[in-house]
C-alpha cells in the first residue's frame, strides 16, 4: 500500500503549525498552493508559446513537463504515504483529490516528493534564468518558499518532501538548460528521445496517474515541437486582441480534446487506476498536447495570410 518513513521532528512540527494556525489559519494558507499548480504553467507557458516567444515557451515547458514525470516516477518509487495518513493527528486541509476518500491511496497519490514545490521551482526558476530580471528572481525564491511552507500546512507533505521538492527543481532548471546547451540544437532531438526513454522505464512499476499524465505531456510535446519547427513555424504576436483569440482558442482545444477523447470510455474505467486507463490517459494527453503545440498554430499562419 505504501511506506511510512519521516525524521521524528516532522509530525511535532507539522502538528504545531496546524494547532497555532487553528483551521482558518491552515485554509487561509492553503490557498498559496495554487500558484504551483498545473493552471498557473499552463496560462504561462501557453502565452508565452503560442504569443510573446516561442523559444521561450518551448524553454519553460521542457523544464516544467520533464520536472513533472520526475515526480511521478520518483513518487513511484518512494511510495511515502502522506502524513495524514499515517499520523491521525495531522488533518488534511487540501486533498489531491476532493471528489475522493482522503485516505484512499490511489486517488490522493503519494507524498514524496512535493509536485507543487517542485513544479513552483522551476516555473518561477525557470523564469528568472532566462530573463535574468530581478523581479523574477526574487519571485523565483519567494514563490515556492510560500507554496511549499502550504503544503506542509495543509497536511499534505512532511517538510522532507517539500525541500526534496525545492532542491530537485532547482537542479533541474539548471542542468536540463545545460544539457540541451551542450548538445547543441542539431542533437535536441536526440536528447528528447533519451529522455523519454529513461523515464518509459516507469510503464513497468509506475501506478497512479501522475506519472501516465506527465509521460503524455511529454510524448506529444517534444514531436509537437518538431512538427512545429519543420511544417509551421508560426510567429509571435504583440496585438492584445490576437493575445486573447490564441489562448482562448488553444483553451477550448484542450476542453474539447479533452471531453472528447474520454467519450468512448465509462467513468469507472477511466477512474479505475488499472493499466488500460493508465494507457488510455497517456494517449489522451499526448494527442491533446501535440495539437495543442504542433497542429494549432497552423491557424495562426491562416488568419495572417487571410489578413495579408
Amino acid at each position: 500500500m505504501g511506506n511510512a518513513f519521516y525524521f521524528e521532528f516532522e509530525p511535532h512540527l507539522m502538528i504545531w503549525l496546524q494547532n497555532m494556525l487553528g483551521e482558518k489559519g491552515a485554509l487561509a494558507i492553503s490557498h498559496l498552493s495554487a500558484l504551483g499548480e498545473e493552471a498557473v504553467a499552463i496560462v504561462i507557458i501557453g502565452f508565452l508559446y503560442w504569443c510573446y516567444d516561442k523559444q521561450f515557451g518551448i524553454y519553460i515547458a521542457t523544464n516544467v513537463i520533464t520536472g513533472v514525470v520526475f515526480n511521478g516516477f520518483i513518487k513511484n518509487i518512494a511510495l511515502r504515504l502522506r502524513p495524514y495518513i499515517v499520523h491521525k493527528e495531522i488533518v488534511c486541509y487540501r486533498p489531491q483529490d476532493k471528489s475522493a476518500d482522503i485516505y484512499d491511496v490511489a486517488a490522493q497519490g503519494y507524498s514524496f516528493p512535493s509536485a507543487h514545490s517542485m513544479n513552483s521551482t522551476i516555473i518561477y526558476g525557470s523564469l528568472a534564468r532566462y530573463t535574468k530580471g530581478r523581479i523574477f528572481t526574487i519571485l523565483a525564491f519567494l514563490l515556492p518558499f510560500l507554496i511549499g511552507i502550504s503544503r506542509i500546512v495543509v497536511g499534505v507533505h512532511y517538510p522532507s518532501d517539500v525541500m526534496f521538492g525545492w532542491g530537485v527543481g532547482a537542479i533541474l532548471v539548471f542542468l536540463l538548460p545545460f544539457i540541451y546547451e551542450k548538445a547543441g540544437e542539431e542533437k535536441r532531438t536526440l536528447v528528447n528521445f533519451i529522455i523519454f526513454v529513461v523515464f518509459a522505464t516507469g510503464f513497468f512499476f509506475c501506478k497512479t496517474t501522475d506519472y501516465y499524465t506527465g509521460m503524455g505531456l511529454m510524448a506529444g510535446f517534444f514531436p509537437a515541437i518538431e512538427f512545429e519547427k519543420r511544417y509551421v513555424k508560426f510567429e509571435g504576436t504583440k496585438k492584445p486582441l490576437s493575445i486573447v483569440m490564441r489562448f482562448a482558442g488553444g483553451f477550448l482545444i484542450y476542453l474539447v480534446l479533452n471531453m472528447l477523447l474520454k467519450l468512448p470510455f465509462s467513468k469507472e474505467f477511466l477512474e479505475s487506476y488499472t493499466m488500460g486507463a493508465f494507457v488510455v490517459r497517456f494517449l489522451r494527453y499526448a494527442i491533446i498536447i501535440f495539437v495543442m503545440f504542433g497542429v494549432y498554430p497552423l491557424a495562426f499562419k491562416l488568419v495572417n495570410k487571410k489578413k495579408a
